[in-house]
């Protein structure tokens, strides 16, 4: 697996997986009938914003997943860091998102931020939610029913944070 910046010519990779994401509603705060325009400018932010795909190197470059980054806050906070990942569920299971998580945190600290922290992480989402924490990222804090998951009603919304 190679992570590299994302290009407009990734976009019809990623689009699909996106979409489908999005619109299943069980994991992102974003609106589950999001259109492609709005839904490209959100994921591929202009700088100080990155996006990266995870690309399959034992074949054609398949787009495996991806993520992006950005600051979290402006002002007197803009050293706490954000990030957003996606992995295509056709290759979950593979190290796809850990692997993105790695490379997230790593392109934080090189861009001189001091921490990370994830705004809105669904607490259904168990694997994402172990993933984050085996990173070294703690919850803290849950907004009660801050989500309305489509099956499981009214779920909390964890904020996660680490130091970098």
């Amino acid at each position: 697996m190679l992570i590299r910046t994302a290009t407009e010519a990734d976009w019809p990779a990623i689009w699909p997986f996106l979409r489908a994401i999005v619109a299943a509603g069980e994991t992102y705060t974003y609106p589950r009938d999001l259109d492609e325009a709005t839904a490209r400018e959100m994921w591929l932010p202009a700088p100080p914003g990155r996006t990266v795909v995870a690309v399959d190197v034992d074949d054609d470059g398949t787009v495996l997943g991806t993520a992006k980054m950005n600051p979290n806050h402006m002002g007197g906070a803009s050293h706490i860091a954000s990030a957003s990942f996606m992995v295509d569920p056709r290759y979950g299971g593979r190290g796809v998102g850990r692997a993105l998580g790695t490379h997230v945190l790593d392109w934080a600290r090189a861009e001189g931020y001091r921490a990370m922290q994830f705004n809105a992480v669904v607490e259904t989402n168990t694997g994402a939610v172990a993933l984050w924490k085996s990173l070294g990222f703690q919850i803290m804090t849950t907004l009660p029913e801050g989500f309305r998951h489509p099956t499981e009603g009214y779920v909390g919304l964890h904020i996660m944070y680490r130091l970098l």
